[in-house]
């Protein structure tokens, strides 16, 4: 499984931790970092266990999973801008009266009205992903959806995928005979999606490349390599340094 599987196939528990235990180790659910049960870890000099510091992986490299998940893009989320910086506010501990005067809005009733309207749109998350629940018990025909990776700058119609869908996609574009050579870059949104996902797998989780590595790696895979990066670019597949000099995937 990649981040995106992880995560998306992960309990509310599990995501309220940031990260979800195997037999052997514990992953985290923001950014794939793996930590191996059995060893002691350090961190500024003090030794922790594997889960302990798990916790602390998740506070110094995304600060909070709140932090984390606010930071999502709005159609993962399902939350306005507004509604955002609301619940940035609240979760920093602030007054409605605080409230009201770092935004500006109204009073602080208004502020109150919104709280309620927040935890309104819990409630009804709570009752729809029960019903999910409940219809993946009777849903037969329902196909198996490929979930949108997580760094996607927008999700729309692109990402309705079934994993159907997605092999006949990578068998058409990544036939054997090239030998994980692209035979051409996609016309469709939704075939260069899949074809870009696939393409992230020629590169490596934790590496940073410069461009020249970057450049030789795409290469072997289609010969306008720098279009490719683009497109990487483009659909939140792979982040860059100002400059260009510096690549990654993003998690």
């Amino acid at each position: 499984m990649n981040v995106s599987d992880y995560f998306w196939n992960a309990s509310i528990e599990e995501l309220k931790k940031g990260y979800i235990q195997k037999s052997d180790s514990y992953i985290c659910l923001l950014c794939g970092e793996k930590i191996e049960k059995g060893i002691i870890y350090t961190h500024e000099d003090v030794l922790y266990e594997a889960e302990r510091y798990m916790r602390i992986h998740i506070e110094v490299t995304h600060l909070s999973v709140f932090e984390y998940l606010i930071g999502l893009d709005k159609k993962l989320t399902g939350i306005t801008d507004h509604q955002n910086h609301l619940l940035r506010l609240f979760y920093q501990g602030k007054s409605d009266k605080e409230v009201q005067e770092e935004t500006g809005v109204g009073s602080t009733s208004t502020i109150r009205h919104h709280r309620f309207a927040l935890k309104e749109k819990e409630r009804q998350a709570k009752t729809f992903l029960t019903m999910m629940e409940l219809l993946k018990e009777k849903d037969q025909y329902a196909p198996a959806f490929i979930a949108p990776h997580k760094t996607a700058r927008m999700v729309d119609d692109r990402y309705n995928i079934t994993a159907e869908e997605q092999e006949e996609i990578i068998q058409k574009f990544f036939p054997e005979e090239l030998n994980g050579s692209l035979r051409s870059f996609p016309p469709k949104e939704k075939q260069r999606l899949v074809i870009l996902r696939e393409v992230t797998k020629k590169l490596e989780n934790e590496r940073t490349y410069d461009e020249k590595e970057l450049n030789h790696v795409l290469k072997d895979i289609y010969e306008d390599y720098a279009l490719i990066r683009r497109y990487l670019i483009e659909y939140g597949l792979i982040d860059r340094k100002v400059d260009g000099s510096r690549y990654w995937l993003k998690k």
